[in-house]
């Protein structure tokens, strides 16, 4: 699945495919992201909400 992320040192926005689902925080206070690399390797983190997080399939 591809996702629409900023890339910081690029200063745009990238699609990336994700890698996987994170999420941070403890109970009742967790964030949830999306992680991906860009095509020289660097790391990319999207937050996104706990319902776009549930539907997407990585």
């Amino acid at each position: 699945m591809k996702a629409s992320f900023y890339d910081v040192k690029a200063r745009e926005k990238v699609q990336a495919e994700i890698t996987e689902k994170v999420k941070y925080g403890d109970k009742g206070r967790e964030r949830f992201a999306f992680r991906a690399k860009t095509s020289d390797g660097r790391n990319l983190t999207r937050f996104v909400s706990k319902g776009e997080w549930d539907k997407a399939s990585v």
